[in-house]
C-alpha cells in the first residue's frame, strides 16, 4: 500500500516494468519480421523459377513430314530469359536421330542436360553416351555439346570411343559428325584391333 511521500509502490513498478518488456519484444519483433522479409526478398531473387515446365515429356522434330529427331526426359523446365532463354532437363534426356528413310540412326543419353534457344547448342553432362545404331560405334563421355545447325557433336573433356577397330582415347575430347559416321579424336591414342591372318 502507498504511503504518503514514498515514491512507487509495488504495483506501479511491476506496471511499468511489464510496458518496458513489451516495448522491447515488440521492437525486436519488428526487427526480426523485417530482418526476414529481407532474407525472403533475397533468397526470391536468387531463385530461378521455371516460366515452363512438364513431366515424361516426349518431343519430335520434323522436315518436310519426315521424323529428323526425337527426345524423351522425365523433367523439362523452360526459363524464357530475355537475353539468354534456355530449357533444362535436371534428369536426364534421350535423344534418337533419324536418317533421311527415318530409319534410326543414333542415340544420345545423359544424366542432364541443357538446350540454349539462341545458338541452338545443347550441353549433356554425367555418364553421356553416343551411339551408333547402325555401324555399333560409341562415344563415353562426361561432358557432349551438340551444335544443332552445325550437325556436330564434340567434348572437351576425356572421352572413349569404341568401334569395329578397337577402342580409341580422346584426353582432350573429339569431334564427330552428329550420325557417328566419322570423327577426330583430340589428344588421341587408343588400342587398335588387328586380324589374324591364319584365322
Amino acid at each position: 500500500m502507498k504511503q504518503p511521500g514514498s515514491g512507487f509502490n509495488t504495483f506501479q513498478v511491476l506496471k511499468y516494468f511489464m510496458l518496458f518488456v513489451l516495448a522491447c519484444f515488440s521492437t525486436l519483433c519488428f526487427f526480426s519480421c523485417k530482418n526476414d522479409i529481407e532474407k525472403i526478398n533475397l533468397f526470391a531473387e536468387n531463385l530461378e523459377i521455371p516460366d515452363q515446365s512438364g513431366l515424361n515429356v516426349m518431343v519430335e522434330y520434323t522436315d518436310s513430314g519426315k521424323l529428323q529427331l526425337q527426345f524423351n526426359t522425365p523433367e523439362l523446365k523452360r526459363f524464357m530469359h530475355k537475353n539468354n532463354p534456355y530449357y533444362e532437363f535436371p534428369k536426364g534426356i534421350e535423344v534418337f536421330f533419324y536418317d533421311e528413310n527415318e530409319q534410326l540412326e543414333s542415340i544420345i543419353t545423359a544424366n542432364y542436360s541443357l538446350y540454349k534457344e539462341n545458338t541452338q547448342i545443347w550441353e549433356a553432362r554425367d555418364s553421356v553416351v553416343a551411339r551408333n545404331i547402325q555401324t555399333g560405334e560409341r562415344i563415353d563421355t562426361e561432358q557432349l555439346f551438340w551444335d544443332q545447325p552445325k550437325k556436330l557433336i564434340y567434348s572437351n573433356v576425356f572421352t572413349k570411343i569404341i568401334d569395329s577397330d578397337g577402342v580409341h582415347y580422346g584426353e582432350r575430347g573429339f569431334e564427330a559428325a552428329q550420325d557417328l559416321s566419322h570423327y577426330k579424336l583430340i589428344g588421341g591414342s587408343g588400342t587398335v584391333r588387328v586380324k589374324d591372318e591364319g584365322q
